[in-house]
C-alpha cells in the first residue's frame, strides 16, 4: 500500500525594527523620511512552523518603497532627516487691518 504524504518545507524572511523609537533617515530611492534600522532573519520552516534560524543581519529599510541596504561598519548610512522646526510667516502675531 502506497501513501502519498506531502511534506511542506521552505524558507521565510522576517523583518522587524531594531527599536520602537528611531531617528528618521532619508531614502535614496524615493526621498521620503521613512528609512529605519531593522533586523532581517531567515528561518527554515517545516509545515509553516519556523524551526531553525538560517541567517540574521541588520539592514536599512524604507517603509514606503521597500529599499534595503546592509547596515554595519564600513557601510554608507542614509542621511538623517532634518526637522526645520516651526517658522511662522508672521512673527508679530495677529494684526487685523482695522482699528477700533
Amino acid at each position: 500500500m502506497f501513501f502519498c504524504i506531502p511534506i511542506l518545507v521552505g524558507c521565510q524572511t522576517n523583518v522587524k525594527p531594531d527599536s520602537p523609537e528611531q531617528v528618521a533617515h532619508i531614502c535614496p530611492r524615493c526621498n521620503n523620511a521613512s528609512v529605519i534600522a531593522a533586523r532581517q532573519k531567515t528561518w527554515f520552516e517545516f509545515f509553516f512552523i519556523p524551526v531553525v534560524p538560517l541567517s540574521s543581519k541588520h539592514i536599512w529599510l524604507c517603509t514606503i518603497c521597500q529599499w534595503r541596504s546592509p547596515h554595519g561598519p564600513g557601510q554608507v548610512e542614509p542621511a538623517i532627516a532634518f526637522n526645520p522646526g516651526y517658522n511662522p510667516g508672521f512673527t508679530n502675531g495677529y494684526n487685523p487691518a482695522y482699528q477700533k
